[in-house]
């Protein structure tokens, strides 16, 4: 399925920065200079391969229904770890963004609250997809019953 991400390509890169908070930095610093760093990709490389983004906080929640690992109920890191999410259309315009002399110093200053240092993984997307609308929710759970799928 395409579509969930307006224009992004379905051959397109999605970027993965963890990031944890050292103890003297709070999630305002981490807010103020990520939006100074989203804004600076925003404006130089929507253009140039940038297709969009979010950023995650982790919420302290643990799926027990979701998780394998035990029957924690909550992340040690909750309101210390963040994700940094990007959707490029390559690769290439994403390494190329990040030599970008006005991203260097902004990307820097994120760097300073960061633990954990930085490691940013590409992924190749594999699948997209946003939820169905009522009607299709329900075309689908009768085609399911009809023909007997699980």
């Amino acid at each position: 399925m395409t579509g969930f991400i307006p224009g992004f390509p379905h051959d397109g890169i999605v970027t993965i920065n963890r990031v944890i908070l050292k103890p003297q930095y709070s999630v305002e610093d981490l807010e103020e200079r990520v939006a100074m760093l989203c804004e600076n990709v925003k404006t130089y490389h929507s253009g140039t391969g940038f297709v969009g983004g979010f950023v995650a906080l982790n919420s302290g929640q643990i799926s027990n229904e979701g998780s394998t690992t035990g029957q924690v109920v909550e992340s040690s890191l909750k309101g210390k770890e963040a994700l940094i999410i990007t959707f490029w259309r390559s690769f290439e315009e994403h390494e190329e963004s990040h030599r970008s002399r006005t991203f260097q110093p902004l990307f820097k200053d994120v760097l300073e609250l960061c633990e954990n240092g930085n490691e940013e993984i590409a992924y190749n997307m594999l699948w997209s997809g946003a939820a169905y609308n009522d009607e299709q929710a329900r075309a689908a759970q009768d085609a399911k019953e009809r023909y007997k799928v699980a």
